[in-house]
């Protein structure tokens, strides 16, 4: 299929809101208040527990009206990725009542150890689930006491906060500031595009977890922006010289890329272990050929899908009125989406990569040799 081919049947699906973050950075503590909400009384929840005795669904206590699954016995993103496959296409008819399905939603706690990109890809590539599912969002939790040193450690917790929509930051009470904060500026600049949420003793309004992926954003403007993250920042100044002839893309650099952060507080280690994970952001200042920019993706995906963690974007493609809104994790991509209009006075196109190893500098050479002809 087109990445850009937006005449795919969009039926409604069930929203996945896919929970992850390190060991005991908070997950339990928060799902627990998470389905107490009446915004989630119809939620499903499938816990993963690595180890042959699961101790957190133990832990976890059902809303009255939800369902609980767990997935044991394995790590979700790996050994048992059959088993969430074969549980997601059952889980459809298990909780039906006279043909009608009971619950709207679901939640995916995985452990601590989880990688998100193969769970994401059984959601995406399995026929017989993506019939029935749409990626809602990935909520990563952070222990803001542990986190840096963990980052540090832990190659699953750089992924898991790389790829997150959201990043959750729990434990404030037992951090010093200079934690907290180190902590802060570390995950804008690993994901600048993700909006981080400071919890109070685990506690946030289920609401604030929902409605973060593309599948239902085709009228909703201003929530393209935050999504990309690095929308506002293109401006004519002299961090965005010209790269490619006729001025084709510009370069934004991802420690310019809109973080909610102060402007004065310093950048991160370049040399911390996170060095490997980084977010790179292009925008484009002319219209896009279609067949060019399809060749290019095709051709990175391939030889780089593995470490491409994530790509979103919002595209002027020749020959559109309207913007395409695209979003692939590794090789695969969503359906596009196209929005009503253009959000804000610019009509520009904006790509932002997350990857593992890929030198901003293959990604603006390839780019030059496929668009800028």
């Amino acid at each position: 299929m087109s990445y850009f081919d937006t005449s795919s049947p969009n039926a409604k699906r069930i929203p996945v809101t896919l929970l992850t973050g390190f060991l005991g950075s908070g997950k339990t503590t928060l799902l627990n208040q998470l389905v107490q909400q009446s915004s989630m009384s119809r939620a499903l929840v499938i816990i993963n527990e690595f180890g042959e005795i699961g101790l957190d669904h133990q832990l976890f206590t059902a809303s009255t009206d939800g369902e609980q699954i767990e997935l044991s016995n394995g790590c979700i993103c790996c050994s048992i990725r059959t088993d969430l496959a074969q549980t997601l296409r059952d889980a459809v008819w298990r909780f039906s009542r006279e043909g009608q399905r009971q619950f709207d939603r679901l939640i995916i706690e995985t452990t601590g150890l989880a990688d998100p990109a193969p769970i994401v890809h059984t959601l995406m590539s399995e026929a017989k689930v993506a019939r029935h599912y749409a990626l809602d969002g990935i909520v990563t939790v952070m222990d803001a006491a542990s986190g840096s040193t963990t980052l540090d450690r832990h190659e699953e917790a750089l992924r898991q906060a790389a790829m997150a929509d959201l990043l959750l930051i729990t434990k404030q009470d037992v951090a010093s500031t200079d934690q907290l904060e180190a902590l802060r500026q570390r995950l804008a600049a690993i994901n600048p595009s993700a909006t981080q949420t400071l919890l109070d003793y685990g506690h946030i309004e289920a609401n604030a977890l929902l409605g973060l992926g593309i599948d239902d954003m085709s009228t909703r403007r201003a929530d393209i922006q935050r999504w990309l993250g690095e929308a506002a920042t293109h401006t004519a100044t002299p961090h965005a010289p010209t790269l490619s002839p006729g001025a084709l893309f510009a370069r934004v650099d991802s420690a310019e890329v809109q973080t909610g952060m102060s402007p004065a507080a310093p950048l991160p280690d370049p040399n911390r272990h996170d060095d490997h994970i980084r977010a790179h952001c292009f925008v484009f200042e002319r219209p896009i050929k279609a067949a060019r920019l399809e060749a290019w993706l095709s051709l990175i995906t391939s030889l780089m899908g593995h470490d491409m963690l994530r790509i979103k974007g919002m595209l002027d493609i020749e020959g559109r009125e309207r913007p395409l809104v695209i979003h692939g994790v590794q090789h695969l991509f969503h359906p596009p989406v196209e929005l009503e209009a253009w959000p804000g006075d610019e009509r520009f196109s904006r790509l932002v990569f997350i990857t593992r190893d890929i030198p901003r500098e293959t990604l603006e050479m390839t780019l030059g040799d496929f668009l800028g002809g």
